[in-house]
């Protein structure tokens, strides 16, 4: 709960549902309007990467930079979709959601599955692994044998978690059901069908060559963007994990999600996903209404995390339970000699 003091000296509770639920409805103007201004300079943008792979190949590599800047808030609208906060309709939402999600390599039903465990989970220890970058805790980095440490350091190196990583996603982990559902399966495979009909489609049409191209650099800087953005929500200095018996759903949103704040032109391609700590209150605010909801409310005024500070979480790699933080490689020195003293 929030207490806020009226003029009057009066003191009363005003509970966190009734603040984010005035936000909590989409517009359907300003929805159809991002879907347009996102989806259309996407495929065009796409287009002109893929022509000027022979025609003017300097420009490929700008261009695709630009593209996977639509990309991400292609994906973001898909994101919105998958929480039900895009649309009023469920249907619009699903249907929204599986046409960008085919644009974005990712399964609509699958990940949707994935996100909201994700949600419910977040910053909770004993319930990791779902839908979430995985952080061990140093007791279990110590106690792993030492092909299980080898895996974990390689995963949490940034080259290989942004650049290898965001490739083997969006190109392999996301073509395999894992989910047990039965939609969430056929979602799988009826995305994977659909990408095979318009990859052959746009190969015989420009060249397997422009496309492929175009497409690898836009799935590299466009899905290394968004791992990146995945990974800084939840990995920063002071970011709240906890046992599930002291798991708190409030403290996890505001205090486990980040509030990043970008340049505006940043802040545009990433559809206000910077304002995490607020989504992760409720997944069901539009994009557009999440700096709405953070300049009214001063109760969602936390400390943000800037772009320079943001790329300091790169060299944390373990949850500390004793000193409640996260640390990097450095740490485990102290550690051991620590323990080895005790």
């Amino acid at each position: 709960m929030n207490f806020k003091i009226t003029q009057s000296g009066e003191i009363y509770k005003l509970r966190w549902q009734d603040i984010v639920s005035r936000y909590n409805h989409p517009d359907l103007r300003r929805s159809l309007w991002q879907t347009v201004n996102t989806l259309i300079p996407y495929l065009a943008l796409f287009y002109l990467t893929m022509r000027s792979v022979d025609v003017v190949p300097w420009l490929t590599l700008p261009l695709s930079i630009i593209t996977a800047g639509f990309m991400v808030r292609t994906f973001i609208i898909f994101h919105d979709c998958g929480h039900g906060s895009f649309f009023t309709s469920q249907t619009a939402n699903d249907t929204l959601g599986t046409i960008t999600g085919i644009l974005t390599f990712t399964p609509y039903f699958q990940w949707k599955h994935d996100h909201a465990i994700h949600h419910a989970t977040s910053g909770d220890l004993d319930r990791r692994g779902i839908g979430d970058v995985y952080t061990m805790t140093v007791r279990e980095y110590m106690a792993a044998p030492w092909w299980k440490k080898a895996g974990y350091a390689v995963m949490r190196n940034p080259i290989a978690l942004l650049v290898f990583g965001s490739l083997g996603v969006f190109l392999f982990a996301q073509r395999i059901p894992v989910a047990k559902g039965r939609r969430e399966r056929a979602s799988v495979w009826w995305t994977d069908l659909a990408l095979a009909v318009i990859i052959t489609a746009v190969v015989l049409t420009v060249g397997w060559k422009e496309y492929v191209i175009t497409q690898l650099l836009v799935l590299v800087f466009g899905g290394s963007t968004g791992i990146w953005l995945f990974y800084v929500q939840h990995n920063f200095e002071g970011v709240y994990w906890d046992r599930h018996i002291r798991w708190d759903y409030f403290k996890a949103s505001l205090q486990g999600s980040s509030f990043y704040k970008l340049p505006a032109v940043l802040q545009w391609f990433t559809g206000n996903i910077g304002f995490h700590h607020i989504h992760h209150l409720s997944s069901r605010i539009p994009n557009y209404n999440l700096p709405k909801a953070y300049k009214e409310n001063p109760i969602f005024h936390v400390k943000p995390l800037t772009l320079p500070v943001s790329l300091k979480s790169l060299f944390l790699r373990l949850y500390d339970e004793e000193s409640r933080k996260l640390v990097g490689w450095s740490f485990l020195r102290r550690y051991r000699r620590n323990h080895q003293a005790t």
